[in-house]
């Protein structure tokens, strides 16, 4: 007979503890569906209140005024001598004496004597040329003497001397040859003494002497470097101003006026100091690596020996603020009172209004808005940490302190 054999005793304790595992998992998880159920049943639900604004920000405001008012543009300006040259000696010769004013730095007005060239080869020149010239002067003398004689022998020969001869006979070529020789010396003269007059060197115009490069004792020619002179009665400024800025600049030849030009350098003069010019002209090309127009300005006077302002120091730069052709309707605010995407905080009725602005230019301090602004609105020119369109707003009095952030509940 076939009966299934006995279960053993470790086959029954594993059963009885898979089971016992089985019914402590769906307990825990039935215990957790519960408390679920159980939170969302009780959990509070938010309800939407009407809230209200207890006080109003507090803020200060500026009035605004349409007008005409001109732009300033702000750029650097390389400066540079209107004059300058690099002075060099027409004749040959030593250097024998320098004048005590003929050094770096010094000031000389024009004809001023600078160098002086040994003039004895050129003074032994001339006294040559002029014993030519009497040589050349006798010489003529004597052929008019010749000439007079033919004349006389002419007359008796009258009518037997055809005119083609004619000239011959009274020596005229001979004549005309040795009275060019005469021309020739009086001409060699006058080249001697011009030369002699060389030796001496003058300043050409008034001029400060940037360097020298001579001494007494050197020996010069024709295009030697001499010295470095530059014109003291204007200097240059060559300012880099954006395209799109020409069109705010006055020019004379265009305008009939030029620009005002306002010139500062906080980091060498005093503080306050400042220094005026006028736009002189365009040049017509581009800086080939900024891009940039170039606007000639000029100053009058740069080493201020007429006045007691700061003099100008070639090849430094310099702050220009250029006035710009007057906008005319319009208002002028401070840039940072424009907000994101042109917009405005205004103040109406104790509210806030954020208008959109149209801004015909900015500076480097202002905006000049034609539309969007009207004269005697109130500007918001407090920062506000909520910006909404009617949120309450309060004007700041003496009694009420400046506050940067709109004021909270």
């Amino acid at each position: 007979m076939n009966d299934a054999p006995p279960k053993t005793p470790s086959t029954i304790v594993k059963v009885l503890q898979f089971l016992g595992t089985a019914m402590v998992c769906l307990t825990i998880l039935g215990v957790s569906v519960a408390a679920i159920i159980v939170i969302n049943q009780t959990e509070p639900k938010a309800q939407q209140i009407e809230a209200t604004r207890k006080s109003a920000a507090i803020v200060e405001t500026v009035t605004v005024e349409k007008g005409t008012y001109s732009p300033t543009l702000v750029v650097l300006g390389t400066v540079q001598a209107a004059q300058e040259i690099t002075l060099s000696p027409r004749v040959s010769g030593q250097v024998t004496s320098i004048s005590p004013k003929f050094v770096p730095g010094g000031m000389v007005k024009k004809d001023d004597f600078l160098l002086q060239i040994d003039p004895a080869d050129f003074e032994n020149t001339i006294s040559v040329r002029e014993s030519e010239l009497q040589q050349a002067m006798a010489s003529l003398e004597i052929e008019r003497g010749r000439q007079s004689l033919a004349k006389k022998e002419l007359a008796l020969l009258e009518g037997t001397i055809d005119e083609a001869n004619r000239a011959l006979v009274l020596r005229e070529p001979q004549v005309e040859s040795i009275q060019a020789e005469v021309n020739a010396a009086q001409a060699a003269i006058e080249r001697a003494r011009l030369d002699l007059t060389r030796t001496s060197i003058a300043a050409p115009f008034d001029s400060q002497i940037l360097n020298r490069r001579v001494n007494v004792g050197s020996q010069v020619s024709p295009g030697a470097d001499l010295a470095r002179l530059v014109g003291i009665d204007e200097y240059w400024i060559m300012a880099s101003v954006p395209v799109r800025s020409l069109k705010w600049i006055q020019f004379p030849e265009q305008d009939g006026r030029s620009s005002l030009v306002t010139l500062r350098d906080p980091d060498t003069w005093p503080s306050g100091v400042e220094r005026y010019a006028s736009v002189s002209r365009m040049i017509g090309s581009l800086d080939q690596q900024t891009r940039l127009a170039r606007v000639l300005i000029v100053v009058a006077d740069p080493l201020a020996l007429k006045s007691d302002v700061p003099p100008l120091i070639l090849d430094t730069l310099i702050e220009t603020h250029i006035e710009g052709r007057p906008i005319e309707d319009v208002v002028r605010l401070k840039r940072e009172y424009v907000h994101n995407r042109d917009t405005v905080w205004v103040m109406k009725d104790n509210k806030l209004e954020i208008r959109e602005a149209s801004v015909v230019f900015r500076d480097a301090t202002y905006a000049y808005i034609d539309e969007g602004l009207e004269s005697g609105d109130e500007v918001v020119i407090t920062t506000l940490a909520t910006v909404a369109t009617g949120i309450g707003l309060k004007k700041i009095d003496s009694s009420t302190a400046p506050q940067s952030e709109e004021a909270r509940d």
